[in-house]
């Protein structure tokens, strides 16, 4: 099942993707569960899948993706994962998660625009993989926490490469530069998250390109450790880090700048687009 948010005639709903078209469940479900996150929250995804035949569909076309969580609790995302994007980035392998997080004022939906500061021409692309947490918990066994996953999504953790040197936290959060959608695929189409293949394409040109396998820690490595840190929470949402071919390891590097577009594809999934505007 691919489930989205969205918004439709100034109302923020959520709904099921099929055939180019969206059901519009929350109409219905939201005087229950106000966004996505609480139909989580109530592990409520059955009832949304019941909902789906009592309600209108629209064309894509007529909606705004919203990000697939507008409200997350926490946005935890993993730094220098895949082997080859520690070899460009010059660093150890190392022997825990590097973990950093995102606000959610950062996060933009499928199709809307990431926005490329003033203060800086280098915003770099990472492609990525996000899991989405269905039901919370505290120190998740690794054996145990696919089962805490709700689905999985696609991911743009756009980084402002020269901040980012002296403010990990400042180059990670700048205002919409993290593109999350299109939408959520349940975890029972995708059994296993390191059997898929993840590519970033900048104007049509393939920029990155790997198998999920190469992660140095998996999905169920990094929602173990997590949560041994912090209780996970439903709508909690684990960015699983960027293979190689980021635009700052480039000789000579290259960066996104408005009128780029930028997508993010992970095989089952679907794929992520966003074009590029500069800040006003």
């Amino acid at each position: 099942m691919r489930i989205a948010s969205f918004r439709r005639a100034g109302v923020d709903s959520y709904g099921i993707v099929e055939d180019e078209r969206i059901a519009d469940v929350g109409a219905i479900l939201r005087p229950r569960f106000a966004s996505l996150r609480a139909v989580l929250a109530a592990a409520a995804l059955t009832e949304l899948a019941a909902a789906r035949a009592k309600v209108p569909a629209y064309p894509l076309g007529e909606i705004r993706f919203n990000p697939v969580i507008p409200d997350p609790d926490k946005v935890v995302c993993s730094g220098v994962n895949y082997r080859l994007h520690i070899e460009e980035s010059h660093v150890a392998i190392p022997p825990h998660p590097i973990l950093f997080t995102r606000f959610a004022n950062t996060l933009v939906g499928h199709g809307e625009p990431l926005v490329k500061p003033a203060a800086s021409d280098q915003l770099d692309w990472e492609g990525e993989m996000a899991a989405v947490i269905g039901r919370g918990g505290r120190a998740i066994p690794e054996r145990d926490a696919l089962g805490h996953v709700a689905g999985y999504a696609c991911f743009i953790d756009a980084s402002v490469r020269d901040f980012q040197a002296h403010s990990f936290t400042a180059g990670k959060n700048f205002f919409a530069t993290g593109g999350f959608g299109p939408w959520l695929v349940t975890a029972d189409e995708i059994p296993d998250p390191q059997a898929l293949a993840i590519e970033t394409r900048l104007n049509g040109r393939v920029m990155q390109e790997s198998p999920t396998s190469a992660m140095i820690f998996s999905v169920a490595q990094l929602i173990a450790y997590i949560s041994i840190v912090t209780p996970l929470a439903p709508g909690d949402v684990i960015v699983t880090g960027t293979p190689g071919g980021v635009g700052v390891a480039r000789n000579p590097p290259v960066f996104m700048k408005p009128g780029d577009t930028v997508e993010i594809e992970v095989a089952k999934v679907g794929t992520l687009r966003h074009g590029i505007i500069a800040e006003s």
